[in-house]
């Protein structure tokens, strides 16, 4: 596992939005992301968090699994998550995997962040 996932946490009014910036996202940083998401939703509380995968071509169900691991975590504290701007490759991997029946996906972070101030 490398030690230096890019990646960026910005807050809009109680919404939480966590940017990957990497390529890939599979097995190698997954495992990073689960720790920050666990980290991120337990001790800061946030209960609502978008997700920007703008930057991430290539998604495995390791990053999958990381994704539904903060889907998990705000379900138990009635909270909520939004996928933003994921690529194509990205975008076809949720529809193919079905996750977009779960988690609302948008086509960009400002569409997600205003469908969360309305909730």
């Amino acid at each position: 596992m490398s030690d230096n996932i890019n990646y960026e946490i910005k807050k809009s009014g109680d919404i939480v939005i966590f940017k990957l910036n990497e390529k890939r996202f599979d097995s190698s940083i997954a495992g990073f992301v689960k720790g920050e998401f666990t980290i991120l939703l337990h001790t800061e509380e946030s209960k609502k968090l978008v997700i920007d995968l703008s930057e991430v071509d290539y998604c495995d169900s390791s990053g999958l699994s990381a994704i539904l691991l903060a889907f998990r975590i705000l379900q138990s504290s009635e909270g909520h998550i939004r996928i933003a701007a994921p690529t194509r490759n990205v975008k076809t991997l949720i529809e193919i995997s079905q996750l977009d029946r779960v988690l609302p996906v948008f086509n960009t972070v400002n569409e997600a962040v205003k469908e969360l101030e309305s909730l």
